[in-house]
């Protein structure tokens, strides 16, 4: 019985620390990826498929539903996973990537040429490298995750020095003081000297 506890708490212990089989690295030599990617994944998936159960229900509740009609709701559900799924987010030693549903784009982080913000309904940080490689990604998942930012910014850092990146310092001026203010909020709410 005690063994069985002990087991129980390295168990939670590794989860807690990002080493447990809840946190499994994606495969292909990623050292930072999205934490939250599976939880909104999975959100996403539960909209398409709430939103195509409604409307096959609502068709059968009236009755008219046919093999046509129910594959349409579907595929419309389908639809909505499509659209809310988030792209994933990796990066490893001088690179980045996001995978969507098809495929995946990658820049090389240590030959990055430009990095733009493209403001909109949802805010986007485009980043290219010599190749023309072109990846588009969330500024708020670099903001979430302190390993990814980390890596981007090792990279952008040695693209600068290079004399490469001589477009988009002040994007990641920008987010690097709101990545490094909201570390110091979290640090100070966590310690108990928050304002409220």
């Amino acid at each position: 019985m005690g063994r069985r506890q002990t087991l129980r708490a390295r168990t939670r212990a590794r989860e807690a620390y990002g080493r447990g089989p809840k946190a499994r690295p994606p495969a292909g030599g990623a050292l930072a990826w999205d934490r939250n990617w599976r939880r909104e994944a999975r959100a996403a998936w539960w909209c398409g498929l709430a939103l195509g159960g409604v409307l096959v229900l609502a068709d059968l509740a009236r009755g008219g539903l046919d093999w046509p009609r129910g594959c349409s709701w579907v595929a419309i559900g389908g639809a909505l996973v499509a659209v809310l799924r988030p792209p994933r987010i990796t990066a490893g030693e001088n690179w980045l990537a996001a995978r969507g549903l098809l495929r995946e784009h990658r820049v090389r982080t240590d030959l990055l040429t430009q990095v733009r913000r493209a403001d909109g309904i949802a805010p986007r940080l485009v980043l290219r490298d010599v190749a023309g490689n072109r990846v588009e990604l969330d500024p708020a998942v670099l903001a979430a995750n302190p390993l990814l930012w980390h890596r981007l910014d090792a990279g952008a850092r040695r693209s600068r020095a290079r004399g490469l990146l001589r477009e988009g310092t002040q994007p990641l001026a920008d987010l690097a003081a709101r990545i490094d203010d909201e570390g110091a909020r979290r640090l100070l709410q966590d310690a108990g000297f928050d304002r409220g």
